[in-house]
């Protein structure tokens, strides 16, 4: 099983990390490797898988980001192993499943001993320069702004979208993560030490409050004004009304904000254009990055990662939000492209089963560094070239908070099967995601379905004692 292989990939790397770091700096010293490359990771907030233009959808506008996807390599099967901002966000930072790195919660930071391995920290041992610019989203008081060589992002769980800068006038959140990669290209770009840059969007999380808004930039209010955005099949009254009592309740956190947002088709029309104006948003930023890095000349020896930190409902299930299993939640984004990229790899698009614990062992990798035996993805590049086995399943976990207001949620995922354990309650989902997308049917009481669900509730077993 590709879990057991990789585990054993883990411990060897274990055996000669230590020994791999000491040689590669060595060397680098000698002038005996190619130049690193530097590497770009773009992280938007609540950003659904298809909410772009290069993956099918036919409204938002999304031009540099598609482009940049044409260009690399394009997942089209890309999910988080939790959805919700602080765990994958420390999922994508660690490599690792919430069961190994516990943080589950708001105000919990990463330990030293964890915050040390790290793809930032690993990489600026290794010799990158390194910079965080946005939304931290792991912890609040002991964020490790120390750690990095540029720093730009509040010491608060969720920044606002208006800020004000030195000169006291008010910016959009997304307009000032775009000053900041200015500033910090403009001061490490170039150089013969190569660079990491993490970038984090608040966008296009809506802004928290009674109701919750999508405060947009003014140039993009106008957009998509004239479109009439279909409503999603399962917004309709039944597939909430066919929900267990325990989660079809007015407390439930998705229940709750679906209904300032997206319980009239009115709303929805307006929550939805908002929604993709965030992201067009982001899209500029993108172009604009990429002009940079040809203007600086360094586009052929950069590499860049954009991901969702989780996907979002917008109706879907009667639901505002991400949390539980279903697609619109756990499905996000995933596009790996630069000129440093290998050439073969180039305008592909990629069917294998990505996570977000993949993006650290496949940063390291970029950097020509061995991944730590603590970490649990792999590395996608290695995977596109067959050096890997093929993913077939993985562990979903959904445990904070607790009913009533987010149920706590853990199953199994493959392309054609979805498994779904409400833990709180001992209720069951069964979905053939190959046949039904968008899970309109609980497979679990077919009795034709009988083996299936056998086989998956054995994996799910074996999943969860292998994730810790």
């Amino acid at each position: 099983m590709w879990l057991f292989e990789l585990k054993q990939r883990a411990i060897l790397n274990g055996i000669i990390y230590f020994l791999g770091i000491f040689t590669l700096c060595s060397a680098i010293a000698a002038g005996q490797v190619p130049k690193r490359p530097n590497i770009i990771f773009l992280l938007t907030d609540d950003h659904r898988w298809d909410a772009l233009g290069v993956m099918g959808n036919k409204i938002i506008h999304t031009p540099h980001l598609d482009a940049l996807a044409q260009r690399g390599i394009l997942f089209e099967n890309a999910h988080v192993t939790t959805a919700i901002c602080m765990v994958s966000r420390a999922s994508l930072l660690s490599g690792q499943y919430m069961s190994r790195h516990g943080i589950n919660d708001f105000n919990v930071d990463f330990k030293p001993a964890a915050l040390a391995n790290t793809y930032p920290a690993l990489l600026k041992k290794a010799g990158y320069k390194i910079g965080f610019i946005g939304k931290f989203g792991v912890g609040v008081k002991n964020q490790p702004d120390t750690l990095f060589d540029y720093w730009a992002a509040k010491k608060e769980g969720q920044p606002p979208y208006e800020l004000v800068n030195q000169s006291g006038q008010v910016i959009h959140h997304t307009d000032s993560v775009a000053k900041d990669i200015t500033q910090f290209l403009g001061r490490f770009a170039g150089k013969e030490t190569p660079f990491c840059l993490s970038v984090s969007f608040k966008a296009p999380h809506e802004l928290d409050g009674n109701p919750p808004q999508y405060p947009v930039q003014e140039r993009f209010k106008s957009l998509y004004e004239d479109v009439k955005i279909p409503d999603p099949m399962t917004a309709a009254p039944q597939y909430w009304d066919s929900l267990p009592a325990f989660f079809r309740t007015a407390q439930n956190i998705g229940r709750d904000r679906w209904k300032p947002l997206l319980s009239t088709p009115e709303l929805r029309q307006q929550t939805t254009r908002d929604y993709y104006r965030l992201i067009s948003g982001v899209d500029e930023v993108v172009g604009n990055l990429i002009a940079q890095l040809k203007d600086l000349q360094i586009d052929q020896n950069t590499i860049i990662i954009f991901m969702g930190d989780n996907g979002f409902s917008l109706g879907e299930h009667g639901l505002q939000g991400k949390w539980f299993g279903y697609e619109e939640s756990i499905r996000v984004p995933l596009i790996i492209s630069g000129g440093a990229l290998p050439k073969r790899l180039q305008s592909s698009v990629s069917s294998q089963l990505a996570l977000n614990i993949d993006i650290a062992p496949t940063i390291l990798s970029l950097a020509g560094l061995p991944v730590p035996a603590t970490m649990q993805g792999y590395d996608l590049i290695s995977a596109e070239q067959r050096k890997l086995p093929v993913r077939k399943d993985f562990f979903y976990e959904h445990t904070y908070l607790g009913s009533p207001r987010l149920p706590k949620v853990e199953g199994v995922v493959s392309k054609d099967l979805k498994y779904m354990l409400y833990i709180e309650h001992a209720y069951e989902e069964l979905y053939d995601t190959s046949k039904d997308p968008h899970e309109t049917v609980n497979l679990v009481k077919r009795p034709s379905e009988k083996a299936k669900l056998e086989k998956l509730r054995n994996r799910y077993e074996e999943l969860k004692k292998e994730v810790k």
